[in-house]
This record gives C-alpha cells, sequence and structure tokens, in this order.
C-alpha cells in the first residue's frame, strides 16, 4: 500500500471526547470514527486489524472443532420471550416493530437463536456434540457509552454456543473453548488474567472471564498471589471479618447529629470509627423499593444484590423524593428500624455489636444498635465490594485487587435455553432428555481497544504483530532524492514479494512527519532509506526500540521477514 493513496486521516491533537489512551489513539491514528455516542466506523487501518483479530478467532475455532454460521441481527420477539429475556435486557435492548406491528429487537446476544437453530436442523441425537458460532455486530443501548468501543453500543462479537448431550459433555466442550480462548489472546498479545464471573442475563451455573488488566478497566479483578485464585468483583466471595466494636449490652438511644448525611461526617462528629457504623442505601428494584445495609467503610455490590433479591431489570439509588417519602427524613438519615420496606443486610453487619444508625428523621441517628433485639434483616447475605485486604475464600491469604477490561466470557448455561424453548432428544433407548449447552463470546472491537490500551507509548500505538494493519512500513527520507526513491521502491516489492505486508511512505513530506505517522498508527518494523543509501546503508528500527540501527540495504530484507515471522 501507498502511503499517498491511503485513507489515513491523522491528527496531532487529542480529542476533547476521549477519555483514555485508546479512545485517543484509535482517533489520532484514523483506525475509527465517531458517528453518534457509543458508534463508530472502522477506516481502512483500523478495518484491517479487526479483520485480523476475526481471522486469528477463526483459526483457533476450526481448530477447536466448531462450525461457523451467520445469523441475522433483526429477530423476532418470540424467542426472547419465551426465554424471559425480552424483559431481563429491559432498555438495553433496542426495540422495533415492523409495519404489521410485529415486536423485533436488534439482536443483543444470540442464545435463543442458535438453540432454535438447532432445534428447526438437528434430527437426531448422533449429530451431537456440536459447536456453532459466528462473528456479528450486536446492538446494547447502553446508558452510559464510553471510552470509544470499550463499552459502545453497537459491537462484533464472536458468540459461539455447543450442544451436548450430557454435563460429561458440556465439560468436554466448555475445556475446548476455554483452550481455544487461551491461545487466542495469547495470539493477539494481551497480557490476560481469567477470573470466575457471574453469569448476569445469560444465566446458566458457571463462568469464567477472560480479563485484560488495565487501569482504565470497568471491570473489577480480585486475586491471590498464594493460591491463585481469582474473580470479578460480582462473584468474589467477601470473608466476613469483625472490626473492634462497642461491647456491652446497651441500650439503644436517639442521638442528634445535625449535617451529619455521610459516613465521613458522622466519623468527624461522633469521634467514633466507620467500622462502628452501618450505612443504608435505598434502591428501586425493577416495580419495589428495597434497603441494603453495609459496614460503614465497605460499599454495596450492587450485581451481588441484584442477583440476591433476583431483579429483572436494572437496579438503581432511589430518586432523592423517594427516598424522604420512604424514611420520612433528608437524605443521609435513612436506617433499618421501622423502615416499611425489606432490608438484605451483609454478613458483616450481622456480626456488628452496638452499632449506629440513621433513624430515619432529619438530623437524627440511633446508637447502640444490635440486630435481633432492635430490627430483624429480611435476609443476611454476601452483598459488598471486595476490597484489596480482604481474607482469600479459598486459602485464607490476603486479596489483592486490579482494573481489567472484559474480552472474553464463557459460561455453562445446562438448560436454560433448551428447556425454555424445548430443545430435547431421543436417547438410543427412545427416551427424551434435554440437550445442554454452553456459551462463548468475545469482544472482537473490543480486543482492538485493548491491545491498544496495554500496548502503547507517548509516541503512538505498538501493535503486536499478529494484529498490526500493516507489518512493515518502508520510508524514503527525502522523496526528491531518485536515489532514496528508486531503492526504498525496489525494498517494498521485495518486501511484499516475500509476503510481508506493507507500506511505503511516498508522500512528500518532511522525514519527521513520516516518522511520527508511523509511530502512531503503530508498525512493528520500519526501513529508512535516507542519506547513506548510495554506500549500501539504511536504518532499521522495530517499534519498540528506542533509536534505530543501520544495517546494510542488502540484509534489509532478510532482516525484516525474520522479524515478522518470529512474532505473526
Amino acid at each position: 500500500m501507498r502511503m499517498s493513496n491511503l485513507l489515513m486521516p491523522t491528527l496531532r491533537e487529542v480529542p476533547a471526547e476521549a477519555e483514555i489512551a485508546s479512545h485517543q489513539l484509535m482517533l489520532r491514528a484514523g483506525l475509527i470514527r465517531k458517528l453518534a455516542a457509543g458508534i463508530y466506523s472502522y477506516l481502512p487501518l483500523g478495518l484491517r486489524s479487526l479483520q485480523k483479530v476475526q481471522n486469528i478467532i477463526r483459526e483457533e475455532m476450526e481448530r477447536a472443532g466448531a462450525q461457523e454460521l451467520l445469523m441475522s441481527a433483526l429477530l423476532p420477539a418470540e424467542a426472547y420471550q419465551a426465554s424471559g429475556r425480552w424483559e431481563v435486557f429491559g432498555p438495553s435492548m433496542f426495540k422495533l416493530k415492523d409495519r404489521s406491528d410485529r415486536d423485533f429487537c436488534l439482536g443483543p446476544t444470540h442464545e435463543e437463536l442458535f438453540t432454535q437453530c438447532v432445534i428447526d436442523n438437528v434430527r437426531s441425537y448422533k449429530e451431537y456434540p456440536m459447536t456453532l458460532y459466528q462473528i456479528q455486530t450486536k446492538y446494547r443501548d447502553e446508558g452510559r457509552p464510553r471510552f470509544g468501543v470499550i463499552r459502545s453500543r453497537e459491537f462484533i462479537m464472536k458468540d459461539a454456543y455447543s450442544f451436548d448431550l450430557d454435563e460429561a459433555g458440556l465439560d468436554k466442550s466448555y475445556k475446548a473453548m476455554y483452550d481455544a480462548y487461551n491461545r487466542i489472546f495469547t495470539r493477539l498479545g494481551l497480557d490476560f488474567t481469567i477470573v470466575d464471573a457471574d453469569s448476569g442475563a445469560m444465566g446458566g451455573s458457571g463462568s469464567q472471564e477472560f480479563m485484560v488488566k488495565s487501569p482504565v478497566g470497568e471491570d473489577g479483578i480480585a486475586y491471590c498471589d498464594d493460591c491463585g485464585y481469582a474473580a470479578n468483583y460480582e462473584k468474589c466471595e467477601c470473608v466476613p471479618t469483625q472490626a473492634i466494636q462497642i461491647s456491652g449490652d446497651l441500650e439503644m438511644e436517639k442521638i442528634h447529629t445535625p449535617n451529619a448525611h455521610t459516613i465521613d461526617e458522622l466519623v468527624q462528629s461522633l469521634g467514633m470509627e466507620a467500622t462502628n457504623f452501618a450505612k443504608t442505601i435505598i434502591y428501586k428494584a425493577d416495580d419495589k423499593y428495597i434497603a441494603a445495609m453495609v459496614r460503614g467503610d465497605r460499599d454495596v455490590n450492587e450485581v451481588k444484590l441484584k442477583n440476591l433479591i433476583g431483579c429483572q431489570d436494572d437496579l438503581e439509588l432511589a430518586e432523592p423524593h423517594m427516598v424522604t417519602e420512604i424514611t420520612h427524613a433528608k437524605v443521609g438519615f435513612a436506617g433499618p428500624i421501622n423502615l416499611g420496606i425489606p432490608v438484605y443486610a451483609d454478613k458483616e453487619v450481622a456480626m456488628m455489636q452496638n452499632f449506629v444508625v440513621g433513624a430515619n428523621e432529619s438530623d437524627m441517628h440511633y446508637k447502640n444498635v444490635n440486630i435481633g433485639r432492635d430490627f430483624e434483616p429480611d435476609m443476611v447475605a454476601d452483598i459488598r465490594v471486595v476490597t484489596t485486604g480482604d481474607t482469600c475464600p479459598k486459602c485464607g491469604g490476603r486479596i489483592k485487587s486490579e482494573q481489567g477490561i472484559e474480552v472474553g466470557h464463557i459460561f455453562k448455561l445446562g438448560t436454560k435455553y433448551s428447556d425454555a424453548l424445548g430443545l430435547k432428544y431421543l436417547d438410543e433407548n427412545g427416551k427424551q432428555n434435554t440437550v445442554i449447552m454452553g456459551c462463548y463470546g468475545i469482544g472482537v472491537t473490543r480486543c482492538i481497544a485493548a491491545a491498544v490500551e496495554q500496548l502503547h507509548d507517548d509516541n503512538g500505538i505498538i501493535w503486536p504483530v499478529s494484529i498490526a494493519p500493516y507489518e512493515a512500513i518502508v520510508v524514503p527520507a527525502n522523496y526528491k532524492n531518485d536515489e532514496q526513491v528508486s531503492e526504498a521502491e525496489k525494498l517494498y516489492e521485495a518486501l511484499q514479494s516475500a509476503g510481508i505486508e506493507t507500506i511505503i511512505d511516498d508522500r512528500n513530506e518532511r522525514a519527521g512527519v513520516k516518522f511520527k505517522d508511523a509511530d502512531l498508527i503503530g508498525i512493528p518494523v520500519r526501513v529508512v532509506v535516507g542519506k547513506k543509501v548510495g554506500e549500501g546503508i539504511v536504518e532499521y528500527k522495530e517499534r519498540t526500540m528506542e533509536k534505530a540501527v543501520e544495517i546494510s540495504l542488502d540484509e534489509a530484507v532478510s532482516k525484516v521477514v525474520e522479524f515478522v515471522k518470529a512474532n505473526r
């Protein structure tokens, strides 16, 4: 490819809308352009990298025995209604009607449709097991699209579904996908970790996430170096610990706490530790209101809470006017005593003695409160967010935490969808059984952003060779110098003939501009044909090298080929 013909609208300034490095660099390098909030077009360089990710996925899925097909993105409502997910997805699902007033959606994920495909087309138990997959555009109406293509409303996903006769078959299919995912993310050049995860709206008995470690990741990873335990925040079991408490059989007492709306203000006002307080937070869950209690130094894990109460729609904080209506007090003074709505307490709250809670009265709290004597929660469960230093639930060591970007998720669905839609088979004895399913997703577009997020420097992207839009770039330093141009053209043709995807920067630009663009778009290796070409010398620089090195013109092709083939 000639740079003079390439649609590569690079930007020198960081776009104001871009918050994180990957978003900034994907815009600056001309990989993507925004159409609307959470919706992006892929320009030629971005599309080439995207296609390479897809090709790696296809190769490894085929190696694992999966078969590719392609479903529609415009889907009838009936299958989702049969599984119950028409309601579960709520406002996240793009819903529409056709001219006959029939309900459709833009597919957020395809468990139901793959299940129906097998119902319609598989006739005998002898055709199992099978794993089917597609690489296709998905649509989810994110309430807060951000970070470019990391959290967008339109994205490309690889979703695969396994169909087995029994649990042993599912275990085998799941392991095949687990191994394939490890190979895929390794080939993509990502630093990833595998964590136990919450199954969310997909359902099923168990799941694992493949997470790319990144400080800008929206998902928390809890892990233990001692035993190798790892889980996301939603799945990580929090081992309750008892903080120092005020002991004795003390009488509950109402106290005046003017303008003490927060734990920090209460700590300052009463001279106690945050561990002596229990926060009561009111949520709207579907069409009802509930309260969650955690110790004053903890936070509510809303996914755990949502799963605990079986919330079908979004769980959200109650609006201030509803908090006032429920508690008869200003926001900040809610408490569990005579609250009038269900109260769910974290396990650590159940271990507390003589603690402080809101009194459901403005500027008032109760102290010396005890569960069982002064109030009884509707349920006690693990509903808090894990924190660094917590006890490992597996070995008793210390939990550490990091942020991560989810790039893959594998689920053991069991019979959730086959039961809902009626996917059965007759075995060799004529007995009817339910097909056992698994589900395996990769965020294809998110993989691109995750790679850029992990692999960049102040000058631009540092692509792994495996997914770089081009593998090498040849730069004639002075395009007005006939000898430099002639030798650069020969080198360009030789690299292409050797099977190296190469760009030649044939623009009439200053050498510095060409070097900056090569670094910005992240081409893995660069050869500069400059002033010493008459002496048979060119400059060779891998993207990760601090400085270029001089090599002979004769060895330039072999050196580039050796580097590229070793890193593909």
